[in-house]
């Protein structure tokens, strides 16, 4: 003989279900919030120059051109692994100096080329703003955003 399912059945079965997913949920909620704050962000590192540095990557919008750890647009280059792909990952003063060189050149006045504007940063703002590009160079993205290895 073959067992109907009763009303007070199906709704547990659907309690029990919702109750079940909603404690997975939390699991790895859980899990990936640890993971981020321990393991991926090097949040020991971060200084008051680094968060100054973000602040000024905010308040002159970057973001609107550039890509930081595969966020934001793509008119202008990645901006997460920049101090390793100029070289300068390992110096402060250096990844200052190139920075600094870098941001007092622009716009290049290069014709047909996109024109970075000159924002006028103070040694200061672009000592913070190398500091945070040293230290998002530092976070462990698990190799993304994808690059071209050629």
């Amino acid at each position: 003989m073959r067992e109907v399912m009763t009303k007070s059945m199906a709704r547990n079965i659907f309690y029990g279900g919702s109750l079940f997913f909603l404690v997975i949920f939390l699991l790895l909620t859980y899990q990936s919030r640890r993971y981020i704050i321990t393991e991926s962000t090097n949040a020991e590192t971060l200084t008051a120059s680094v968060a100054a540095g973000k602040r000024v990557w905010e308040r002159k919008a970057c973001i609107d051109c550039h890509t930081i750890l595969g966020e934001g647009a793509y008119f202008a280059p990645e901006l997460g692994n920049v101090m390793t792909r100029w070289g300068v990952q390992d110096d402060p003063e250096d990844a200052f100096d190139t920075l600094k060189g870098w941001m007092e050149s622009q716009p290049s006045g290069v014709e047909g080329r996109r024109q970075m504007p000159q924002f006028n940063l103070t040694d200061e703002e672009i000592r913070n703003l190398s500091d945070f590009l040293l230290w998002t160079n530092t976070i462990d993205t698990q190799g993304w955003p994808p690059t071209d290895a050629g």
